[in-house]
């Protein structure tokens, strides 16, 4: 079972580099779209947070393999963290390209205030985002504490390999 697991840790982590290394890509061209969106500070936010997300996912990839979790855990962590990710990118996307998203993020829209339909939907997929990624950032901190071979090597017993 800890072979089936490592191997899932390992591809994990190497599918979050591919996804990381994606979004650098994405933002790249999304960066030239932004004067043509209908809120481009709602872009600028939308880019800006597509790179620190890239940066994150790669750094979580390259550490992904160590985590000391289980099958079902470390794939929760795992999809909770790209959904959390993708949804707030998208929901900052959404508004940027409606020219709404005021009453969710003020900072970023400024004025820009969309119909109540699209205000909601907004709300919907920026709040969707907050429970996903801190249950991932909760069970990725679990399993940060480190693998139970590593815990007995500390402790001078011997693996049972």
């Amino acid at each position: 079972m800890k072979h089936v697991t490592a191997y899932a840790l390992a591809s994990q982590g190497q599918r979050l580099l591919q996804l990381g290394v994606a979004l650098f890509l994405i933002t790249s061209f999304e960066g030239f779209a932004i004067p043509y969106l209908a809120a481009p500070r709602l872009g600028v936010s939308a880019h800006s947070l597509m790179g620190l997300l890239g940066v994150m996912f790669i750094a979580l990839g390259l550490v992904w393999p160590r985590l000391d979790l289980g099958g079902t855990a470390s794939s929760v962590a795992f999809w909770f963290l790209i959904y959390s990710g993708l949804a707030i990118v998208a929901a900052f996307l959404i508004a940027a390209f409606l020219g709404a998203g005021n009453t969710t993020m003020p900072l970023a829209a400024g004025a820009a205030h969309g119909t109540a339909l699209q205000e909601t939907v907004i709300k919907v997929v920026a709040y969707s985002s907050a429970p996903t990624g801190i249950i991932s950032f909760a069970l990725i901190l679990w399993g940060l504490r480190g693998k139970e071979e590593s815990r007995a090597a500390e402790r001078g017993i011997a693996s049972d390999r």
